[in-house]
This record gives structure tokens, sequence and C-alpha cells, in this order.
């Protein structure tokens, strides 16, 4: 019941935003069909409804994209310090993303260029591994990782277009990039 409040707000804002009773969006590399008759997203790649936290994040991306808010990207990373309002967030984003791929990647950084062979994206070389994910349509964004040696541990970090700031909430890419990393 958590996210029930929060899931009905995202319909009604997406509805009034002009919405087709049907869509289709890319997430990663799963394609998800949204009936706003039934009020059901669901997954083409396994046939399940979407959890609450991904139809809210799939409902706020395609409510910007009928109000025209996805421009091209601009090119401009952003650090999630960055973000306006993030005070509350940023002990969560270090323990829900930034730690996730520190544990997972950080004693193999190739190991995290693998993942472009399941996901849409490409090479950076803006650290000793990093790679650039298409998301959502305009919506890349940027994992880097360090190695570690005997005077450093791995290091990592997740950054952001500027223009994700015209689609997403600060709470949204919170979840987003937590969503990210459970996916890698």
């Amino acid at each position: 019941m958590g996210y029930e409040v929060a899931v009905n707000k995202a319909w009604d804002n997406y509805i009034l935003a002009g919405a087709e009773k049907l869509a289709q969006v890319k997430l990663l590399n799963d394609k998800y069909s949204v009936d706003i008759e039934a009020r059901k997203i669901l997954s083409f790649s396994c046939n399940v409804p979407a959890k609450d936290y991904t139809a809210i994040i799939i409902l706020h991306y395609l409510k910007s994209k009928l109000q025209g808010l996805l421009d091209d990207t601009s090119g401009q990373w952003l650090d999630f310090r960055e973000l306006s309002g993030v005070e509350g967030y940023q002990s969560a984003f270090r323990q829900r993303v930034i730690e996730r791929v520190i544990k997972k990647f950080g004693g193999n950084p190739q190991g995290l260029l693998a993942v472009l062979e399941r996901f849409p994206g490409k090479v950076s070389r803006q650290a000793d591994a990093a790679i650039i994910l298409e998301v959502f349509e305009k919506v890349p964004v940027l994992i880097q990782l360090w190695k570690g040696d005997e005077e450093f541990a791995p290091e990592a970090n997740v950054l952001f277009d500027k223009s994700i700031t015209k689609i997403f909430c600060t709470e949204d890419i919170v979840v987003l990039a937590e969503f990210i990393v459970h996916q890698l």
C-alpha cells in the first residue's frame, strides 16, 4: 500500500497531460505497454505488471514526453550533489546506488563494460571503466568506476545529463538510479 497514492497521482497526471489509451516505452532493455483504461503497465519481456516504483517512473517519463520536455540531451553531466533538493537523499543515494556499483564491480572494473552486452549504451573514457546507458529515450546516465589499489579503495559515481532535471524530480532520480543499479 506504500506507493498506492503516488501511483494513482502519477496515472492522473499522465492522463491529464493528454495520454493516449495505449502506449509503449522502452526502459533499459525492456519494453513496457501502458494501458490507461486498465491502469496497468506490463513488461513485454516477462508479461508481468511493473512494480509500483517502476510504474511511477514510467508514468512521470511519459508525462514529460507528452509535455515536450524531452529536449536533446545537453552533454553536460551532473553529479547527484548538484541536483536541487538532494540534502535528505545524499546518504541514501550513496548507500543504495554508489556502494552497490562498487560492491558489484569494484574488484572487476571490466565487468562494468560487459553490461553493454545486455543494455543500450556506449563506453565512456571518463574513468578506469565507464559506460553511458540509454535508460529511456533521451535519458542517458553515466556510470563511472575507478579501480582501487594499495592506497585507495575502488570508487564509483553515477552522473546524469543536465536535461534529466526537466523530466524527473530528485526523488524520481534516486529511484531511477537505484533501479538501474539493480538491473546491472
